[in-house]
């Protein structure tokens, strides 16, 4: 009777809370932030869709950087670009422990200086940073609000220009971003200014600070082992024109160590590149530096290849 008695006294709230939970359940089954193009997508999500939502493949992983370098169309040995903003490690072992994505053949990784970053910020629509606790609308409400703005915007313009046809028009962009040109060297907006910000933000920092990361290096070492996959793992360019972090030369001589003992193959391009080839301090620019960058990642591979029987 006490059941029955709460459940009269509070029946609206709880049809509220029924029916909010059954649309949270329809939207995140519907997952708007993967399969529709109103929504702004991840640098994950976005890689599945460039490539007809494969989830298997030859990749090269990594953050920004390879995203920037790396110009897989014009590649002689062409790798599945998956450049993820604020990519780690971390990320790459949750992929795999996930089942995201199947690395077939080889994997080649790209650490730049932030790769390994524990703190590092991440995108929180990768769907391994999903908190199953969360209702979807709640988790992705900045996203809803971004969308709704949109097409409440395209609808107004549409109307203002007399093209009604326009009225929901709205599309997010949803590219990957690229780095053309060369930042100017000081002022807002600069070179100098993203090396005052690093310089904040991480260049104190030290081997505790990396801990996860390397963890999670020796962990896709040794799940490259047992799969068979080809691992390989190419030091991203830094802009000579700016000191490197301070804590790159001991990160760098841990992560080599760590490669040598599994035999990893490197290739060191860190500093490698001339001031005119970066966009900034840690992205090539796209009409210069990144053919270049292709052209000497596709040589490194091929010489990998065993050469045909005669």
């Amino acid at each position: 009777m006490r059941v029955l008695s709460f459940l009269r006294k509070n029946g609206f709230i709880l049809g509220l809370l029924a029916a909010f939970l059954l649309t949270d359940w329809l939207v995140a089954r519907w997952d708007p932030l993967t399969n529709s193009l109103r929504f702004r997508k991840n640098d994950f999500t976005k890689t599945l869709s460039q490539h007809n939502w494969e989830t298997s493949g030859r990749v090269f992983f990594g953050n920004s950087a390879v995203t920037g370098a790396y110009i897989e169309d014009q590649a002689g040995y062409p790798l599945v670009e998956m450049g993820l903003s604020y990519g780690k490690i971390t990320d790459l072992q949750q992929i795999i422990e996930r089942s995201l994505y199947t690395f077939e053949d080889e994997l080649v990784i790209g650490i730049d200086v932030h790769t390994m970053l524990d703190r590092l910020e991440t995108d929180p629509t990768y769907p391994w940073n999903s908190k199953k606790y969360q209702p979807y609308l709640y988790e992705y409400r900045d996203y809803f609000k971004e969308a709704g703005i949109g097409m409440l915007k395209q609808m107004v313009t549409s109307l203002r220009e007399r093209k009604p046809e326009e009225m929901f028009e709205y599309w997010a962009w949803n590219d990957k971003m690229l780095y053309y040109g060369i930042k100017p060297a000081e002022g807002p907006g600069s070179k100098q200014a993203d090396w005052e910000k690093y310089e904040q933000k991480f260049n104190y920092m030290r081997m505790p600070d990396f801990q996860q990361n390397l963890n999670a290096l020796e962990w896709v070492m040794n799940y490259a082992d047992k799969q068979q996959l080809e691992l390989k793992v190419i030091w991203m360019p830094y802009n000579p024109e700016y000191p490197l972090p301070g804590y790159m030369p001991e990160l760098k001589k841990e992560v080599d160590r760590i490669l040598a003992e599994h035999q990893v193959p490197v290739l060191d391009l860190l500093n490698s590149f001339e001031p005119q080839y970066f966009h900034d301090l840690v992205h090539i620019n796209r009409e210069q530096g990144a053919p270049l960058f292709t052209k000497e990642v596709d040589q490194w591979l091929l010489s990998f290849e065993k050469p045909p029987k005669s």
